[in-house]
Order: C-alpha cells, then sequence, then structure tokens
C-alpha cells in the first residue's frame, strides 16, 4: 500500500529549479508563519510547520534531494531505486507464512510517504530479524523503526506524543492499529533513538514481540541552528554596528535577551551565552548560545550615504589588505 506522494517544491512555494539559498529563504518565512509558538491558529499551525519541516528536510539535504528528485512520482514503481534507497513496507519477512507486514505510522510528524522513502536511511540497522527457538514453533516479532519529528520546545522541556502504529497484512489486506504513548525526554538531541518496548512485530507462537525504535529529527527552526545541545542564532549586524559595537535584543529559548555586540566585531564572530542552549541528555547543565555576527552590506544607498561612505574611505586609517 503505497502512500500518496508528496511534492516538497509545492508545500514550500518555490520552483523545482530553486536553488539552496532561495529554498531556505522559503522555509525560514513559512516556518516563521506557522510555528506554533506565533500562528493564530494553533492547531493548524502546528500541522502546516511539520508539513513545512518535512519538505525542509528533504529539500534542504543535497543527498535527500537527488534521491527524491531522481525518482519523483515513480518512487514507487517496480524496480525503481537509487543507490542506498530503502523500501520500507516490502521488506521480506523470515516469520512463518513468509510475506511483508507493512507499517505505517501517524503522530511521529512525518508523513507516511516520507517513512517509506526516507524513514530509516541510516538508522538504527533497520528490522532485525524474526528470531526462532529451534523446533519450539516460537517465533519473536521483529523490531521496527521510524523517525520522530522533535521541536526545539519539546526537546527543551520534554513531552509525551500519541503515536498510532498500523499493521498491515499483506496477503489479506487486514489492518490492526494500536495507539499508545511515548515519551520524549528533556534533552532529546538529533539522532538519539527512543526504544518503546513491544511495540514492534507481534511474535508467535507465544514468542515475544519486537520494539519499536524511534529516531529523533529535530525540527528545523526558523532562527536558530542545533548542534548537539548547543544552539547557533545568525544575528545579522550593519557596518556600523559591528565597528562601533551596540546592545542587540535577540531571541532564545527563554524569551529575549539583550545581548553586548563589542566594538570592531568580524563577520563571523561567535559570542557565546552560557547555559542558553538545549538541556544535556540526563543532565541538569545545558548547552550554549552562539550568536553569530553577520555583517551585512546596504545593497542600495542615497546620495548622502554615499557622500558619508566616500568621506570615510578618505579619512580612515584601515587598509586591510597591508
Amino acid at each position: 500500500m503505497a502512500a500518496a506522494f508528496q511534492d516538497y517544491y509545492q508545500t514550500l512555494g518555490v520552483a523545482r529549479t530553486a536553488g539552496a539559498d532561495e529554498i531556505k529563504k522559503a522555509f525560514r518565512a513559512l516556518a516563521r508563519k506557522y510555528h506554533p509558538d506565533v500562528a493564530k491558529d494553533k492547531k493548524e499551525g502546528e500541522a502546516r510547520f511539520k508539513e513545512i519541516n518535512e519538505a525542509y528536510e528533504v529539500l534542504g539535504d543535497p543527498e535527500k534531494r537527488k534521491k527524491y528528485d531522481e525518482l519523483g512520482e515513480n518512487w514507487d514503481k517496480p524496480g525503481v531505486s537509487p543507490s542506498g534507497w530503502h523500501d520500507f513496507p516490502r521488506q521480506e519477512s523470515d516469520g512463518p507464512g513468509g510475506g511483508a507486514r507493512e507499517f505505517h505510522f501517524e503522530g511521529t510528524g512525518f508523513s507516511d510517504f516520507f517513512e517509506q522513502f526516507f524513514g530509516h536511511g541510516g538508522g538504527v540497522g533497520g528490522f532485525s530479524s524474526a528470531t526462532r527457538q529451534p523446533d519450539s514453533g516460537i517465533h519473536h516479532g521483529r523490531d521496527i523503526e521510524g523517525a520522530i519529528l522533535v521541536t526545539l520546545d519539546e526537546a527543551m522541556h520534554g513531552a509525551v506524543r500519541q503515536i498510532s502504529l498500523q499493521s498491515v497484512d499483506p496477503r489479506t489486506g487486514e489492518a490492526k492499529t494500536e495507539s499508545f504513548k511515548v515519551r520524549i525526554p528533556k534533552g532529546a538531541l538529533e539522532g538519539q533513538v527512543i526504544r518503546v518496548p513491544g511495540k514492534g512485530e507481534a511474535g508467535v507462537g507465544g514468542g515475544e514481540a519486537g520494539h519499536l525504535f524511534l529516531r529523533v529529527r529535530l525540527a528545523s527552526h526558523p532562527d536558530f541552528r542545533a548542534l548537539g545541545a548547543d544552539l547557533y542564532y545568525d544575528l545579522p549586524l550593519a557596518p556600523w554596528e559591528a565597528v562601533l559595537g551596540t546592545t542587540v535584543r535577540v531571541r532564545s529559548l527563554d524569551g529575549d535577551l539583550d545581548v553586548k555586540i563589542p566594538p570592531g566585531t568580524a563577520n563571523g564572530r561567535k559570542l557565546r551565552l552560557r547555559g542558553r542552549g538545549l538541556p544535556q541528555p540526563k543532565s541538569d547543565e545545558r548547552g550554549d548560545l552562539y550568536v553569530v555576527a553577520e555583517i551585512e552590506m546596504p545593497e542600495k544607498i542615497g546620495a548622502k550615504e554615499k557622500e558619508l561612505w566616500e568621506q570615510l574611505r578618505r579619512e580612515s586609517s584601515f587598509k586591510p589588505r597591508d
């Protein structure tokens, strides 16, 4: 049962020829509009934010985008499979009777299409083999895995997510859906695996059920980048602000902060705010927030501004190439 194709270019409102900067700009604009913290309709905003994140997860990654573009709407056609692609719902089964049982998620923050196309590339080892106790007829269920989209707010405070897992028997088409709660721990980081015991494939003949493994994918944020427990915030500065210094109000996960920009701040300089990042896993300590200076140049200037820049050029003792 193939999932519906998702047109990620349409989701972000960009052309298929869009460059990386255009895709990033479109994501940021939409993410700011639909971020659950600011959206007028919180429920709708949360749903759109997840769709936007999924699209950027693919189009913002050159390898994923290449794979996506190679297949397009033919992604589920037999025999069409680029190198490295994992056909999620058609894994061969070692269990009795043969046939591959399909699994579909709801509540993870990713569409079924994403799970089938990208869900466990580089994951926790794919499906583990079903095991059997010799001559006993007892089969242990397979482990299954997927991805779970975790917002920075959820990583900051922890959360409980309602997940639905549907299992489809390919021989009969019979579907069985089970819903359960998954705890997202405070301090969950990119790539961390959340183990949900007994929620994998059912065992046979009294065998134990497999487990469900959900790999954390931190949701892209319009303002912050996460690297481990540290956060990075790109701060645009005017040339005179970098030269003369200033105080700028910036966002953080704890609210707005006033940050002092020292005189002579160079482009790319990182200003470290200790303890303002994400929680460290299983610790009371937090990572740091790095404010990264991005000196912006005006694209157009008026006659008076041009005159002042020319005066500065004549009088300045600064020689960048000496």
